[in-house]
C-alpha cells in the first residue's frame, strides 16, 4: 500500500507534506507533488499536513481522483520523468514536467488564489479547503 497525492494538489503545491515525509518519498512537478510509489513507506504524517486534502491511501481513494494511482507511478516512468525509484527527492529531483493528465488539467482562474497561498500569507495552517485548494467569490472577498 502507498499514498497517492490527488488533483487538489494541482496549482496548490502547498509542500507541507515533502518537509515532514521521512523518506522523501513526495517530488515537485510543474504543477502538482507526486509519490514515489515504491518509496512511499505508508507512515501517513503527509495526510495530517497537507492543507488541501490531496492526499489518499491508495485503496481510499474517491472514484473521480482514481486515475491518480497511476498518474503518480507514470510521474517516474521514462514517458514522463525517467526518474525511476531515485531513493529520495532533492535538488536534483525537482521539475516543471508534469504528467500529460496533469499538464492537461483546466488551468485555474486568472487571479484565484488557493487557500495554501492564502495560509502561508496569513501564517497559518488551512484545512478548511473546497474541492481543488480554491476560494469561493464570497471567500475571496473577506
Amino acid at each position: 500500500m502507498t499514498h497517492v497525492i490527488a488533483s487538489p494538489c494541482i496549482d496548490v503545491k502547498d509542500g507541507a507534506c515533502v518537509k515532514v515525509c521521512p523518506v522523501d518519498c513526495i517530488y515537485t512537478g510543474g504543477r502538482m507533488l507526486y509519490i514515489q510509489p515504491d518509496e512511499c513507506i505508508d507512515c501517513g504524517v503527509c495526510l495530517s499536513v497537507c492543507p488541501v486534502a490531496a492526499i489518499f491511501e491508495d485503496h481510499a481513494l474517491p472514484e473521480a481522483e482514481a486515475a491518480f494511482a497511476a498518474i503518480n507511478a507514470e510521474f517516474f516512468g521514462p514517458g514522463v520523468t525517467g526518474w525511476g525509484a531515485p531513493g529520495g527527492a532533492g535538488p536534483g529531483f525537482v521539475t516543471e514536467v508534469d504528467h500529460p493528465a496533469v499538464v492537461a488539467w483546466g488551468e485555474p482562474s486568472p487571479g484565484a488564489l488557493s487557500r495554501a497561498d492564502l495560509s502561508r500569507r496569513a501564517g497559518e495552517v488551512n484545512t478548511g479547503a473546497l474541492p481543488g485548494g480554491r476560494l469561493s467569490p464570497a471567500e475571496r472577498e473577506r
